[in-house]
């Protein structure tokens, strides 16, 4: 049995890392089962190549301790939000089957971003759907709908409607993302420079980290925004 409890679906490998990686590997800890789907393999990025940024993630999933991760290897850049990739990830959804979907941020510096948290979001939906067919290894998949998608926040800042406490697992989330070798600040490395491989830009992850956090009065913290409104059962189990 292949399903799941979060899924994780990501336009670009190391997307998951530098946005909700704590919040994988808090849930790891819980004995929750976590899986990613990259959708691409970052090839149109500056640094770096398909090859290194697959044995990266492997390495970064190994660090998460995720039950799977997959990349639908669609293509950097011009991917669309259409019908054919759409179905490939209600393949996806059917296949593992999970109760929530972590997905893109809803808008971003990257336009595959909020791309893909377009066509990730329909494709929840359409998972449901028991008249969309689609097949895993020849076998007819059964309609499955997660009950909740959220979406990470990236580049851009983006008012969370929750944060989620990381401050335990701030190292790991930091070790995850610097399995990514190839993408970040490197003085020695040969290769241009990029946005994300300044020498500023994982300082700006943990102040992003930092702020997310001091809105809740922990150390660090994670943001999230909603498709729908989250109700409350219990007051008291508000942090």
């Amino acid at each position: 049995m292949n399903k799941l409890d979060i899924l994780v679906i990501a336009a670009h490998p190391d997307d998951a890392e530098l946005a909700c990686s704590g919040t994988i590997a808090a849930h790891v800890a819980q004995g929750y089962k976590v899986g990613i789907v990259d959708l691409t393999m970052g090839e149109m990025g500056t640094r770096g190549n398909p090859e290194l940024r697959l044995q990266e993630s492997a390495k970064a999933a190994q660090i998460l301790g995720l039950s799977a991760r997959e990349n639908l290897r669609f293509k950097d850049v011009f991917f669309k939000d259409d019908e054919a990739h759409q179905l490939k990830i209600v393949e996806m959804i059917r296949k593992y089957q999970p109760e929530i979907v972590l997905a893109n941020a809803v808008s971003d510096r990257h336009p595959d971003h909020g791309k893909g948290a377009s066509v990730a979001s329909k494709a929840c939906f359409m998972s449901g759907l028991r008249k969309i067919e689609t097949f895993l290894e020849g076998q007819p998949q059964q309609p499955w709908r997660p009950a909740f998608v959220y979406h990470y926040i990236q580049n851009n800042f983006i008012k969370p409607d929750f944060v989620v406490d990381i401050t335990p697992y701030w190292e790991i989330k930091l070790a995850s993302i610097q399995a990514f070798a190839s993408q970040f600040y490197d003085p020695n490395s040969q290769e241009p420079e990029s946005f994300i491989s300044s020498k500023s830009f994982l300082p700006f992850i943990e102040s992003r980290a930092i702020e997310f956090g001091h809105s809740i009065m922990s150390k660090y913290g994670e943001g999230f925004t909603v498709e729908r409104m989250l109700g409350v059962e219990n007051l008291f189990n508000l942090k």
